[in-house]
């Protein structure tokens, strides 16, 4: 019998599921790349995966491919040429480790398809779709389960283990099982029975013809959060009958894609959705599969020992460390480079066309062109600046090899994130900090902090590359009376150096507007660090479990005591520039609490009666006690500018290269890039 694992004895006891074992609980969830679609696509996902199953992962589920061009937007596996492209992937994971397992998830995106052909049941066209699908007829329907059989089986001829079927989210199998998107008055539709009809259909004929030595997992929308969904016990006999089929895994989705609630974003509390999956999971006699917001092992650990799930979906976290599965059972937990749920290089790269990688880590998708290999000669290099740039790039050249010493005026590392963590719904952030403090040590950085550098330390030092990270200053409008007492920076309000008053305009409506606004709009505790208050403010019902999990149920969020204004000088919708994927979850937040968000603004002047502004060129003035400015950043580079009239190798990363809007990606990105070739 084998030994529990004495860091997380449930994380790493193997699964059984009959035919076959997982020999972890740790299971890298799906997520699309956009490596599907790419030239040589296959050979980078194939380093990808195999990367991750040498970190110790127990199976794999892939990114969703399509059965079909009419349920596609991008990557479909119709055909025997398309199978010999996925061994490539599934060659490369089991050479890795033979005892991974990888599903293909098949992935048929009905209304939410990027094409003008798609399909579903009543061809209603979603309200995140730009185009209306067509209508199935009865032979379309039988068109549609027959393609999906036939991937599952060029999936298997693949060298998949197993194929995940998802029936969520609002793509083409979930749209028939809800009402609001199923208008049909055949077999297909009307009684929830017939509604079933399609999903059921379709998983009992994939089992006939793949045999019963083939992983099948089904994903439910366990809570799909929409007005009109599923009720429990419609989820409930979907499950059951799903049972009965021959599924062997039943794994837990939460939300359509068109649903007004955050569920994977920073804001959301860790584990915050498994308690469904637990409910779920006395039902069944087969695993279930918990997901959404699992990001160390000690939260999966104790979904596990709650037994809220029998395996726990990381996709994001393994994005962010390939090796978290091995970390994790060394209880290296500190070394893990933990994923922070921003989505700025992830999903937001994905739903905008671009190939996902990860903000923490920039390697993520990018293993065939990236990599961090030991130096030939090292060097003694001089970085200053311990922000984001700089905290990448030190700990990734002094991993391959040169002597760093890391410079910083503060007293600690971090520099921007030292403000973002304060910031209620971005905690995540002390992990990041956390992590590099871990990786500074463990690679042998000389951290020097309370240091303010000199031109003359510098180029008496002996080094032979300077790399200068030292980051932004904000920047000040050139508006009149900008100097007046009322008049503070976004900084003295995080670090609680300036009081803000009762009334309060916020010049500046970018990431940082955003952040001030929900600092000073916010009261007691983040709700990201608690469930029952997050429930509360999004109008879920995690005990009850109405239809869609939020039928009937009110938000529950505290009006602001501030009068605050949210100003932006662009005629565009006031945080059209946030994140994709994220953006929206703000604006919300903001709406209710109150803030007035002022877009088509000019900014004329700053006196005792307040902010005088025109918007939309009509003259107002904001009678506020307190300004904030929010209004951008400069470069500081004049060190960089002296070392590089003393002839040294100086190198310019993240802020200290290029302000605009703060942007830790880009700063963490440039700055991993410069270190893997110096």
């Amino acid at each position: 019998m084998a030994l529990k694992n004495k860091h997380y004895p449930h994380l790493f006891t193997p699964l059984d599921i009959g035919f076959v074992t997982i020999k972890n609980r740790i299971l890298m969830g799906s997520m699309h790349t956009g490596l599907e679609e790419a030239k040589s696509g296959f050979e980078r996902l194939a380093t990808y995966y195999a990367e991750r199953a040498r970190g110790g992962v127990g199976m794999i589920i892939t990114g969703g491919i399509a059965p079909n061009i009419e349920g596609s937007s991008g990557a479909k596996l119709s055909t025997n040429a398309e199978a010999a492209q996925h061994k490539i992937v599934t060659d490369a994971v089991h050479n890795a480790d033979s005892d991974v397992r990888i599903c293909m998830q098949i992935l048929h995106e009905g209304p939410l398809a990027s094409n003008d052909i798609c399909v579903s049941p009543s061809g209603i066209r979603s309200r995140i779709s730009k185009f209306t699908p067509a209508k199935l007829s009865e032979d379309g329907i039988e068109k549609q389960i027959s393609d999906m059989v036939n991937c599952a089986q060029l999936a298997r001829a693949a060298g998949y283990d197993g194929v995940e079927i998802i029936g969520s989210a609002g793509y083409l199998i979930s749209s028939f099982l809800v009402k609001k998107t199923n208008l049909r008055t055949d077999d297909w539709g009307g009684s929830y029975e017939n509604r079933m009809r399609f999903a059921l259909e379709t998983v009992r004929r994939i089992r006939a013809a793949v045999g019963d030595e083939f992983i099948l997992i089904f994903r439910i929308a366990a809570m799909d959060m929409l007005q009109g969904g599923m009720s429990w016990d419609e989820v409930v006999l979907l499950a059951k009958r799903m049972q009965d089929l021959g599924v062997n895994i039943i794994s837990s989705h939460f939300t359509w894609h068109e649903a007004a609630i955050p569920t994977i974003a920073t804001m959301v509390p860790r584990a915050a959705f498994s308690s469904v999956t637990g409910r779920l999971r006395k039902e069944l006699d087969i695993p279930t599969i918990t997901s959404n917001r699992i990001n160390m092992p000690k939260i999966a650990e104790a979904v596990l020992a709650r037994g809220d799930a029998d395996l726990v979906s990381m996709a994001r976290p393994m994005l962010a460390d390939p090796d978290f599965a091995r970390k994790a059972k060394q209880g290296k937990d500190d070394e893990i480079n933990t994923c922070i749920a921003c989505n700025q290089a992830c999903l937001d790269h994905l739903f905008t066309g671009q190939h996902v990688s990860c903000l923490v880590n920039p390697r993520a998708c990018n293993e065939t062109i990236l990599n961090y290999l030991p130096v030939d000669r090292a060097k003694n290099i001089a970085v200053v600046g311990a922000g984001p740039a700089g905290l990448s790039f030190a700990t990734i050249a002094a991993e391959r090899g040169h002597q760093v010493t890391l410079f910083d005026a503060a007293d600690e590392i971090g520099g921007q994130f030292n403000l973002a963590k304060q910031i209620p719904g971005k905690e995540e952030f002390y992990e990041t900090l956390r992590y590099y403090g871990r990786m500074l040590e463990l690679h042998g950085v000389d951290l020097r902090l309370n240091t303010m550098v000199t031109t003359d330390m510098l180029m008496g030092g002996g080094f032979d590359e300077i790399i200068i990270a030292t980051g932004i200053n904000p920047r000040t409008p050139d508006i009149e009376g900008i100097n007046h007492a009322k008049v503070i920076s976004y900084i003295d309000v995080i670090k609680g150096q300036r009081p803000v008053g009762k009334s309060a305009a916020i010049i500046g409506a970018g990431g940082i507007g955003f952040d001030i606004a929900e600092l000073i709009s916010h009261s007691g505790c983040s709700s990201s660090l608690d469930i029952e208050l997050f429930a509360k403010e999004w109008g879920i019902d995690f005990d009850n479990h109405p239809r869609g999990g939020i039928a009937g149920v009110e938000t529950v969020i505290t009006k602001s005591t501030r009068e605050i204004y949210l100003l932006q000088r662009k005629t565009t919708p006031v945080g059209r520039g946030l994140g994709k994927t994220t953006g929206w979850t703000h604006r919300i937040t903001l709406n209710r609490r109150g803030v007035n968000m002022l877009n088509g603004v000019q900014y004329l002047k700053i006196d005792d009666e307040g902010l005088h502004i025109l918007v939309h060129d009509q003259p107002q003035t904001l009678n506020v006690e307190t300004i904030i400015i929010c209004a951008g950043q400069t470069s500081q580079r004049t060190l960089y500018d002296e070392l590089q009239e003393g002839g040294l190798n100086v190198s310019l990363v993240g802020g200290a290269y290029e302000a605009g809007e703060l942007d830790a990606k880009r700063a963490i990105d440039q700055a991993s890039r410069l270190a893997a070739v110096i």
